[in-house]
């Protein structure tokens, strides 16, 4: 597992997010290679453009590999996720780990806009037993 931060995020490290990474892995059931970037609004914007076709900032985005031994990859940022966590009144550690627990469950395949709410209560069962606040697709039902 492989953690890079592009820049220094408050309460968050490389060695605490790979910890909670592989936490998150195994809790997903997911093998193979996880990298994550953290990074700012600019680069996922990039990303999202590039990969998605959207021109625009988001907060997480999770790419599955074709290599072997590899899961993917997880691009989060910082900027995005610090405004949820001032919105939400929780920590941007807290959200680090909540956009890394989303990515993580769609490099294990789950696919929350077409499986029936499958992957929400995975998300919501995991979010649990790891001890993290509200996640991404309970947040998308409370809208």
């Amino acid at each position: 597992m492989a953690v890079t931060l592009r820049k220094p995020v408050a309460g968050v490290s490389k060695r605490g997010l790979a910890a909670f990474l592989a936490r998150a892995k195994k809790g997903a059931g997911l093998r193979g290679e996880v990298h994550v970037l953290v990074s700012g609004d600019a680069e996922l914007r990039r990303l999202n453009r590039e990969f998605r076709g959207s021109d625009k900032a988001t907060d997480v985005l999770s790419f599955p590999s074709i290599m072997d031994g590899e899961a993917g990859d997880i691009a989060i940022s910082a900027q995005t996720a610090a405004r949820y966590a001032r919105r939400l009144g929780h920590s941007l550690s807290d959200e680090i780990k909540v956009l890394t627990l989303h990515g993580v469950l769609h490099l294990a395949g789950h696919d929350h806009e077409n499986d029936a709410g499958y992957m929400a209560r995975t998300e919501k069962r995991l979010r649990r037993k790891l001890g993290l606040p509200v996640s991404l697709t309970e947040r998308a039902a409370l809208k």
